[in-house]
């Protein structure tokens, strides 16, 4: 019988399944008028980086957006506009990055900056 600690187990659990999430089905790319419908209606909905960070995000149909810490994380604000592929944001202070979309789960979404996820957003 093999003993196995429970941090060498959650890391390869953790392993899998970043893994899984890099190789993201491309097929389940939203289309630029799927993301707008889907969260830029001006209804909140969560967002959580993969440091754990979380947050309130609004993105309202007129182009802007909000962002509401849930604990640590700091406010902003800023614009938002469609691209060919997904979307741009540009918050206050920074400069304008493009992202996509892709499902990845059930009411769950990864948002991408090229193959990277930089958040999961979830309603």
């Amino acid at each position: 019988m093999h003993s196995y600690s429970s941090s060498a187990i959650a890391v390869s659990v953790s392993a899998v399944v970043l893994a899984g999430a890099a190789f993201a089905d491309p097929t389940a790319k939203l289309a630029p008028a799927d993301i707008q419908s889907t969260f830029f209606t001006g209804q909140p909905f969560a967002a959580a980086t993969p440091s754990n960070l979380k947050f309130k995000m609004t993105f309202t149909p007129d182009g802007k957006m909000k962002r509401a810490p849930v604990g640590a994380g700091s406010k902003g604000e800023g614009t938002w506009q469609l691209s060919k592929d997904g979307f741009c944001t540009t918050w206050s202070g920074s400069k304008p990055s493009c992202f996509t979309i892709v499902a990845a789960g059930d009411n769950k979404w990864s948002v991408l900056k090229g193959s990277t996820i930089l958040a999961t957003w979830s309603k």
